[in-house]
């Protein structure tokens, strides 16, 4: 790597860290590009060279943080026992837990995987490869343990998952709950779900 890409990436990260912190402090609609760079120490200019648009420094800030998450499951995953729901229990708490340190952050991202034009370059709530592959390697687990049904619909179940891991962020946003409070929340709702896949 030249001197020239260096500059580049020490400039890319310089921006990532400005951009985390000022949407986790101000929010992402109050933060504009010159916050960011002024934050950073760059110019505008530099920003753009970098980044197409918020939305993309956003995502990448996401995927970046994903790093850290998931060095931590790699530390956990192995050791998770119980039943099936046990153990989404567990991966949904990790999350919360994670994703909590900064709310506004998290909330950003799922408020921007809404919006109806979707840049390239741009990963979006929902589509964390890793998560969805953590959640289907559950699930087929428990189908081999004997507390999954065979005919389980993994794709389905990952859905409703993840959309009561992301509706249960309303919570933070209306009134602050911690990250306690969103995982009991979660664990109620896999404990209902688990009803439809257990074997009859």
């Amino acid at each position: 790597m030249g001197i020239r890409d260096d500059q580049k990436q020490a400039t890319r990260e310089k921006v990532l860290e400005a951009a985390r912190d000022l949407f986790n402090e101000t929010g992402y609609d109050e933060t504009t590009i010159r916050a960011i760079a002024e934050r950073a120490g760059v110019s505008v200019g530099s920003v753009f060279t970098t980044f197409s648009s918020k939305a993309e420094v956003l995502s990448h800030v996401m995927q970046t943080r994903l790093a850290d998450l998931y060095a931590e499951f790699d530390r956990v995953v192995p050791f998770l026992r119980g039943s099936t729901a046990d153990r989404l229990c567990s991966i949904f708490a990790i999350h919360y837990e994670f994703e909590t340190r900064r709310v506004k952050l998290f909330l950003a991202h799922i408020a921007a995987s809404y919006s109806p034009s979707q840049e390239p370059g741009i990963v979006p709530y929902g589509r964390n490869e890793r998560l969805n592959a953590m959640l289907r390697e559950t699930l087929l687990s428990g189908v081999e343990r004997g507390d999954v049904r065979g005919d389980i619909d993994p794709d389905l179940a990952i859905d409703v998952l993840k959309a009561s891991y992301a509706w249960n962020y309303r919570m933070a946003a209306c009134r602050n709950a911690p990250a306690a409070e969103l995982s009991a929340m979660m664990d109620a709702q896999i404990g209902f779900v688990a009803q439809a896949w257990r074997p009859g």
